[in-house]
C-alpha cells in the first residue's frame, strides 16, 4: 500500500448491485445491460451464498456484458473472486475482508469500497486505502437482513460530515430502501449517489427504473450544487 495513494475516480451516481437472490429467472448479463443503458455507473456482483468457481463465472459473464461500456464492476467482498475474474475492485463491509488487505491483495489501481455504518467506522475512513465508502442502512429494504435500525437522513448527514472531515472529497453512496421516490432527498442529505439492489434488478422494466433513477439522482446533484439566492439586503436596488 502506497502512503500517498491517491484515491482512484470513482462515479457513484447511479450503483448497481445485484445476485442470484435478486436476478431470479433473468439473464443476469441482460439486467446489467439494462441498467447501464438507464444511467447505472457503478455494477458489484453480491453473492454470499455462492461456491467460488460459480461466483467467478458469474463475474466473468457480468465482466464481458460491460465491456465496452466503462462502468466498472466490483465484487462484494471475495478478492479472490475480483483477481480470477479480471473485476475492477472489491467492496467490503465489517465482516469481510479488511479493505487495507484488500487494497495489499488488488494494488494500487483497483477500487476498494467500504460499507459504514456506525460514526466509529465513518471516522475510520482512510483514503490511502479506500476509493469511496457507501454509508446505510438508510432505509428499511427487503432486499438484505440488516440487524441494524435504519439510520434515517439524519443518520447520513452525520456520517457524510464524518468522513469529509477524515477523507475531503472522497465519494460517498447511500444505501438501502433508496428508490426513485426519496434518491433525491437522499442526495440532498450530502450522498454523492444512491446503491440499490431491488429497485431496479425487481423492476418490470430495469432500464426505464435506472433512467428514472438516474434523473433523479442528477436533479437533486444540479440543486445542490446551485448558488444560494442573494439575501434581501444583497440585492442592488
Amino acid at each position: 500500500m502506497t502512503a500517498n495513494r491517491r484515491p482512484t475516480p470513482v462515479d457513484l451516481s447511479l450503483y448497481f448491485i445485484l445476485g442470484p437472490d435478486h436476478w431470479g429467472e433473468r439473464d443476469p448479463a441482460w439486467l446489467v445491460r439494462e441498467a447501464v443503458a438507464g444511467g447505472a455507473t457503478l455494477v458489484q456482483l453480491r453473492a454470499k451464498q455462492t461456491g467460488t468457481r460459480e461466483m467467478i463465472e458469474m463475474a466473468r459473464a457480468l465482466k464481458r456484458a460491460l465491456a465496452g461500456t466503462g462502468v466498472p464492476l466490483l465484487i462484494n467482498d471475495r478478492a479472490d473472486v475480483a483477481l480470477a475474474a479480471e473485476a475492477d475492485g472489491v467492496h467490503v463491509g465489517r465482516d469481510d475482508i479488511a479493505p487495507a488487505d484488500a487494497r495489499r491483495l488488488l494494488g494500487p489501481d483497483a477500487v476498494v469500497g467500504v460499507t459504514v455504518k456506525t460514526p466509529a467506522e465513518a471516522d475510520a475512513v482512510d483514503p490511502r486505502v479506500v476509493d469511496y465508502a457507501s454509508v446505510g442502512g438508510i432505509f428499511t429494504t427487503l432486499s438484505k437482513r440488516n440487524p441494524d435500525p435504519p439510520i434515517g437522513l439524519a443518520g447520513l448527514r452525520d456520517r457524510v460530515a464524518r468522513i469529509r472531515g477524515v477523507a475531503p472529497g472522497l465519494p460517498i453512496s447511500a444505501i438501502a430502501g433508496v428508490n426513485a421516490t426519496n434518491a433525491e432527498t437522499v442526495v440532498r442529505a450530502g450522498a454523492d449517489g444512491v446503491a440499490l439492489v431491488s429497485a431496479v434488478a425487481a423492476a418490470a422494466d430495469p432500464r426505464a427504473a435506472a433512467w428514472s433513477l438516474a434523473v433523479a439522482v442528477a436533479a437533486a446533484k444540479a440543486t445542490r450544487a446551485a448558488p444560494s439566492p442573494p439575501k434581501q439586503e444583497e440585492v442592488d436596488p
